[in-house]
């Protein structure tokens, strides 16, 4: 659905004297504005393509309507997305749910909506319709090798779609694990996965990344074969230099220092992507920010301090992309909801006094480099945020924007009630 630039500019318009009197108060207290700026303007987070849909559990799914219907359609409501808030500018795609048909006209199609295609997600945790053998078992780790070359030719089928879109990037998850002591080999079940990533990076070509994400547990419950970032950290170690650890937000057990295992993967420069997500309990379902944002500060310092460390750009040198499935919300309000909580707290690192803070650090003064943390945290960055988009053509607030031109209900006119997009 096209976002007419003049309606856009009109709620623009109507917000900007507030807008301008709360920008110039935070701005005056900032000695390089203007580079906080440029650097929210520079920032795009991957929306995935599973994500546009109403999620669910186990126990059901109930579709909020106007669901896209095809990749195509699925394209159409990213370019909405960005269009409002500009940050949106990258698509990441789930195969074989979203099997391009025509990649040159559904990159052309990306392309009008100014979008780009992030990493590719292969899927060997679901069995799909025709499909010989069963990953019931596991995939990578399975012990039958047709069912392990399987997973490793479907992983090379998905590079292979991603080279004529544009990507650069494979993402690969895996379930593999067992449910109970005895089930399976630990070390022959690490054996087999690292033959079969391998392979799998040896079809890499010359300029992609292959990203190895990890997971505590579900749906396996006694054990995962990539259960943390140090298994991931393995792996990638020993496949090469165009393999990284990909770090997900809710994969992680209760309590994990999440800030002090990214400054480690940035420090050995193995961190290579991110999932934004958030968790109360287990996974990562929840809207970003919403239940813990202050680790989700500390993380975003860690990042700003260890890529500025390593003269890392922060706009390209990693992948950061949402991965969620919203439940109860209209899924574009949410992905709204969880850029702006990225792009805020993108902010608030930003402002982090670091020689204050290295100078509390080396003195040993744990108050004073807590009131550092908590000064920078603390600070409504709202503002700067919205000039950002303001000056790159997006909407100042874009959820009011989306509510107030009823965007959902004109999808469901257009494409019916009772849809459910693909995906989980």
């Amino acid at each position: 659905m096209p976002i007419e630039q003049q309606k856009i500019d009109a709620h623009n318009h109507a917000l900007l004297p507030e807008h301008r009197r709360k920008l110039e108060y935070i701005t005056a207290g900032l000695p390089d504005a203007g580079g906080v700026l440029r650097k929210l303007i520079d920032f795009q987070v991957a929306i995935p393509s599973w994500a546009l849909g109403t999620g669910g559990t186990r126990f059901g799914r109930f579709s909020g309507g106007g669901e896209p219907r095809s990749l195509e359609e699925k394209i159409a409501d990213i370019g909405l997305l960005h269009a409002l808030n500009r940050s949106s500018g990258a698509i990441s795609l789930h195969i074989p749910w979203d099997i391009p048909t025509d990649a040159a006209a559904v990159k052309a199609l990306a392309a009008q909506f100014g979008l780009r295609f992030d990493a590719m997600n292969s899927n060997t945790f679901q069995d799909q319709p025709g499909q010989p053998y069963s990953y019931k078992y596991g995939s990578l780790q399975h012990v039958r090798k047709e069912v392990r070359h399987q997973a490793i030719d479907h992983n090379i089928e998905v590079i292979r779609y991603g080279e004529e879109l544009g990507s650069t990037s494979l993402t690969v998850w895996l379930a593999d694990g067992s449910c109970f002591p005895g089930q399976l080999n630990f070390r022959q079940a690490f054996q087999h996965t690292l033959e079969g990533l391998k392979e799998i990076y040896a079809a890499l070509p010359a300029d992609w990344k292959m990203f190895v994400e990890y997971k505590a547990f579900e749906p396996n419950f006694y054990s995962t074969t990539v259960g943390d970032w140090g298994q991931s950290l393995l792996y990638t170690s020993k496949l090469g230099p165009k393999a990284y650890t990909l770090v997900d937000l809710g994969h992680h057990l209760p309590n994990a220092n999440i800030e002090q295992i990214v400054a480690l993967l940035l420090m050995e420069g193995k961190l290579g992507g991110f999932h934004f997500n958030d968790s109360k309990y287990g996974d990562d379902d929840l809207t970003v920010g919403s239940i813990k944002p202050y680790q989700l500060f500390l993380i975003f310092n860690e990042l700003v301090e260890g890529m500025d460390a390593r003269h890392m750009d922060h706009a390209h040198d990693l992948g950061w992309m949402i991965d969620a499935s919203h439940n109860v919300k209209d899924p574009l309000e949410d992905l709204l909801q969880s850029v702006e909580a990225i792009l805020l707290t993108y902010a608030q690192a930003l402002l982090v006094d670091r020689q204050k803070l290295v100078s509390a650090q080396q003195d040993n003064d744990p108050v004073a480099a807590q009131e550092v943390l908590q000064n920078s945290f603390r600070t409504d960055v709202r503002a700067l945020v919205a000039e950002a988009r303001l000056r790159a053509g997006g909407a100042l607030d874009p959820l009011a924007f989306y509510r107030s031109e009823q965007i959902r209900k004109r999808l469901i006119k257009e494409r019916g009630a009772g849809k459910v997009a693909t995906g989980l």
